[in-house]
């Protein structure tokens, strides 16, 4: 055990700190000269470095899907979990929780959170299957289970409500989705962000994937057809310019305006979601609040 005496602050000023510069030079300051405002940005640099997510999975039954599910939970390392506002994050088609954090999405929160450039919060994701996050199979019904299961089973582990949904591909659709239930209910999300949203315009397109019973169910879920379904909801989209989704995506940001509608230099895959997830957290960030 370290003793109580010192804090992390007169350890700094004892050894000297090391300032990162604006132009990205290191410069040493020795305690004698170092100002409480080097010593506190030293402080933070260490503490941004240090900085990794916090990562755990559970296996709960979900009566909507009538299975057991995994349950991931993707935190900043530090903040009290008590009351954390979380985001749902839905995987996209063939994915699972385990794997829903694309890109480096979840390092990007806890260092962003360690740099006290946003508000602690964190994602929550749950296995969904591989129908576009509604029930095409009877007695499977993934959008029951993130309406009415995956709010009690944050309270139950001390987390805040569900403020906002993030989803990725199929997820992204689904984040859509989701965030019409939820304004459909009297009761919407803050913010919902979607990523490389499968917003396809075809029917045999969309048939492929064999997610709908037929065109008409596709057509009565599908947001590109109910496109002032989500209500008050702030909504972000990303999305690359090689992305084979690009089409309905960017009939979607115009049509709908979207707070915020990206289109970079990209396709459907990792390097992409690296370039987003930055602007996603803190368009996440602006509408994060602690549940008191």
């Amino acid at each position: 055990m370290g003793d109580p005496r010192y804090s992390r602050r007169t350890l700094l000023a004892a050894i000297g700190v090391v300032i990162a510069t604006a132009t990205g030079v290191a410069t040493y300051v020795s305690s004698s000269n170092a100002t409480e405002q080097q010593i506190a940005t030293a402080d933070r640099l260490s503490r941004t470095l240090a900085a990794k997510p916090t990562i755990r999975f559970e296996r709960v039954y979900s009566a909507a899907r009538h299975r057991e599910v995994t349950l991931a939970f993707y935190l900043p390392t530090g903040p009290s979990p008590r009351g954390l506002p979380m985001s749902i994050l839905l995987h996209g088609l063939h994915g699972d929780a385990r794997h829903a954090a694309v890109g480096n999405l979840a390092e990007v929160l806890t260092t962003a959170i360690a740099k006290g450039s946003v508000p602690a919060f964190g994602f929550v994701a749950v296995d969904g299957g591989d129908n576009y996050w509604h029930e095409n199979v009877p007695g499977d019904d993934p959008m029951a289970m993130l309406l009415d299961e995956v709010p009690r089973w944050l309270r139950e582990r001390g987390y805040g409500e569900p403020f906002a949904v993030t989803g990725v591909s199929m997820g992204g659709f689904g984040s859509l989705l989701y965030a019409r239930r939820r304004a459909e209910r009297g009761d919407p999300i803050a913010a919902a962000a979607a990523i490389s949203p499968g917003l396809i315009t075809t029917w045999p397109e969309m048939a492929k994937r064999r997610a709908f019973k037929n065109e008409g169910e596709w057509a009565s879920l599908d947001p590109l057809r109910h496109l002032k379904s989500t209500g008050p909801t702030a909504l972000g989209v990303w999305i690359g310019d090689r992305d084979r989704f690009i089409e309905g995506t960017r009939r979607f940001i115009r049509e709908v305006r979207p707070e915020v509608g990206t289109v970079k230099a990209g396709g459907h895959d990792d390097r992409l979601y690296r370039k987003v997830t930055p602007d996603v957290v803190q368009f996440l960030a602006k509408y994060a609040k602690r549940a008191v």
